[in-house]
């Protein structure tokens, strides 16, 4: 019956739509990112130190974010604070990107910072993964609860239960499967870069 809610229901689909574009697009950042992460750091103890402080660091900002994203509803309109998420996910990744499609218009911003571009792509993916996840927990998740007001208790339940069963894996396989697809087409994940991009 919530999939039968999902097919009849434009608003409970739109919801539907923005949880699957949220999974996919963090799903083909985050392992374009772990790529490059791997490559920057080969040893596993390097790689693990990195991500130890990644972790923290992405706690740490989730926490913060969280304390201000009772000013951010209190000040801005629900579709305000609805499409940061977006933007940052967004515009961080185009960021990355970048930096991997084109690391030569990097260089002389990464050796001004005694960085090369591989490390500041690490860090910028780093980042962009971190903002990313912060804004989801602090603003796109209560966004998202308070886009189920309007539905009458019924479909309230039925449109969450049906976004939290079908739209959180379909947003994350989607992702991998569309990475899967492009890595068999183009060879490899580095091959398959551009594309994504």
């Amino acid at each position: 019956s919530s999939a039968a809610l999902l097919a009849k229901s434009g608003y409970v689909r739109s919801l539907a739509l923005l949880v699957v574009c949220y999974g996919v697009s963090i799903t083909i950042v985050e392992t374009a990112w772990k790529g490059r992460l791997k490559a920057r750091y080969p040893d596993p103890n390097g790689y693990s130190a990195f991500m130890s402080a990644f972790s923290s660091a992405t706690g740490l900002l989730t926490l913060l974010l969280m304390l201000v994203s009772r000013q951010v509803f209190r000040r801005l309109s629900w579709g305000a604070a609805a499409a940061i998420t977006p933007c940052i996910v967004g515009g961080t990744g185009a960021v990355f990107f970048s930096l991997l499609l084109a690391p030569s218009l990097w260089e002389r911003a990464a050796s001004g910072l005694g960085a090369t571009p591989l490390a500041l792509a690490v860090l910028v993916g780093a980042a962009q993964n971190s903002a990313s996840k912060a804004a989801k927990y602090a603003l796109f998740d209560p966004c998202k609860e308070m886009a189920y007001i309007p539905l009458g208790a019924e479909a309230r339940t039925k449109g969450k239960a049906a976004i939290d069963v079908i739209g959180n894996p379909l947003g994350k396989s989607g992702g991998s499967f569309i990475q899967q697809g492009l890595i068999f087409a183009c060879g490899s994940l580095d091959a398959s870069t551009p594309v994504l991009g």
